[in-house]
């Protein structure tokens, strides 16, 4: 059976750098990035703001999406996140169990 997944766009404080990952818990994703847990890109850079996410029924779906985002260039990922944040506001603390609430029983 197929779990739930998240994607995500991070940035970093000065919003210049984008990162786009996914996941199946976005909360204890965003507090790994957040705590530079790993080392690699997101820690070279302190890219570690959540910008933007989507719920996505199956990991594989949220997979899915994550290349295709990849493979789009900077301004059209900013315009994704612009569709749901205009003012790029960071969400870290959004990040509750209300988002777990889109995920039917």
């Amino acid at each position: 059976m197929s779990t739930e997944g998240f994607i995500y766009i991070l940035t970093n404080k000065s919003k210049r750098v984008l990162y786009v990952g996914v996941t199946s818990d976005l909360r204890s994703r965003i507090w790994e990035h957040y705590n530079k847990v790993y080392e690699g890109f997101t820690r070279r850079y302190k890219i570690k703001f959540l910008i933007y996410y989507e719920f996505h029924e199956t990991i594989e779906g949220a997979i899915e999406r994550e290349k295709e985002i990849k493979g789009w260039k900077r301004d059209r990922k900013f315009s994704l996140v612009k569709e749901k944040n205009k003012e790029l506001l960071f969400l870290n603390d959004e990040i509750s169990d209300d988002v777990y609430s889109l995920i039917e029983d």
